[in-house]
């Protein structure tokens, strides 16, 4: 009998907590690891288990001497954050020194949530979360990796990026993702339900699962669009679309020769080389290639309109397509063909400096990858050569 008052007094001191701090003990979302994942994903909302929850949110960037940073986080309602530089040793590895971020968070909305964060910089990408309210949190850089970088820091911050949905969310945002990756039936419905949810895009389904061609419809100029819902391409092309807001994955344009043959001209054609380049390849190729794509593509022809049909060269387009044929893939301008202006072009919460963290890490684990995205791109528009993601940070300071 005497566990009765004790659990009445705890279960007193827990409700004055509440009325004195204005915090639970706890939320329901604290506990979702223990629940069953259909009733976990009801309690995150329909906002809490998608790709969008996977990306940090910039909250601020943070330069020694400057003023302290500040926002609202997901757990804790006040953060702040000061950076002081460290002096570095002469003769050893860290002879430039280092910094310690000092980030107090204060005001909890619950005893057990915690907020997840990633700090980055052109040269580095690092995460650490935080769960005791009212403490001076650190985050150490031992060593900068090189005069440049301590060079940005003092200029720009360090870009200090949240995680919206904290640490639970964002396990749960990844387990829901991973399908839209996943080249099963259940990635295809991953990948159309990302896509009606974030874009509102739709695909009706067809009466017939074969839709029969016949090579006189197809004229020159004639238009493909291309949507691949299902395995890796799938999820890449889903992501792409949501980043531009286009609603094809890829495009070609299909050309008919003087025999009445069809072509398709593209670029991104895969050679025996394993290079990827503009091509002409004949439609049968083409369409048996589309026919066994694992990805399930989704193809819509999509005839010129008759007043731009009169207008269309096609003697033109002929040399410009065999002119084209065989070069390489445009990497140069592929994400420039989303990104042309400084902060516009982006779905939150995406942003410029997210955009740049996402660059740093993937140039550190795709270097070839990286090179052929936007390294290229990037010295050829500064004017320069060879240099990475960092460099080119610093080049445009």
């Amino acid at each position: 009998m005497a566990a009765l008052p004790r659990r009445r007094l705890l279960l007193f001191l827990a409700l004055l907590r509440v009325l004195i701090c204005g915090a639970a003990p706890f939320r329901a979302r604290d506990l979702l690891p223990l629940l069953p994942r259909r009733m976990a994903w009801q309690l995150m909302g329909a906002t809490a288990h998608s790709a969008v929850d996977l990306l940090p949110s910039f909250v601020g960037a943070v330069a020694p001497g400057g003023p302290a940073a500040a926002w609202r986080g997901a757990c804790f309602d006040e953060n702040q954050a000061v950076l002081d530089l460290t002096p570095g040793r002469n003769g050893t590895a860290g002879g430039l020194g280092g910094a310690v971020l000092r980030l107090k968070t204060a005001s909890p909305q619950s005893w057990t949530c915690m907020d997840l964060y990633v700090f980055a910089t052109p040269y580095r990408v690092a995460w650490d979360y935080y769960m005791r309210s009212n403490e001076n949190h650190t985050f150490e850089i031992k060593a900068w990796e090189d005069a440049a970088e301590m060079e940005y820091v003092k200029q720009h911050g360090i870009a200090v990026f949240l995680m919206p949905s904290g640490m639970l969310g964002t396990l749960l945002s990844l387990a829901d993702v991973a399908p839209l990756f996943s080249n099963t039936g259940w990635g295809q419905d991953a990948n159309l339900a990302f896509l009606g949810k974030h874009m509102g895009a739709s695909f009706e389904r067809r009466r017939s699962a074969n839709t029969i061609i016949r090579r006189e419809d197809v004229r020159s100029g004639d238009f493909l669009a291309l949507s691949k819902i299902r395995g890796r391409w799938g999820g890449f092309q889903t992501l792409e679309k949501w980043v531009t807001g286009a609603f094809a994955g890829h495009t070609a344009v299909v050309l008919k020769d003087g025999d009445a043959n069809l072509w398709v001209a593209e670029s991104g054609y895969e050679n025996n080389k394993g290079d990827e380049i503009i091509s002409m390849t004949p439609w049968d190729e083409w369409w048996g290639m589309a026919l066994k794509d694992e990805s399930n593509p989704q193809i819509a022809l999509l005839p010129l309109h008759p007043d731009v049909r009169a207008r269309f060269d096609e003697s033109a387009a002929w040399e410009f397509a065999r002119s084209m044929c065989g070069k390489p893939y445009g990497y140069h301008n592929m994400i420039f063909s989303w990104i042309d202006t400084a902060s516009d072009n982006y779905p939150p919460p995406l942003d410029a400096n997210l955009v740049m963290a996402i660059m740093s890490m993937w140039t550190r684990l795709q270097p070839r990858y990286a090179s052929n995205m936007w390294n290229e791109a990037l010295n050829k528009r500064l004017g320069t050569e060879w240099l990475r993601i960092p460099w080119h940070a610093f080049a445009w300071m």
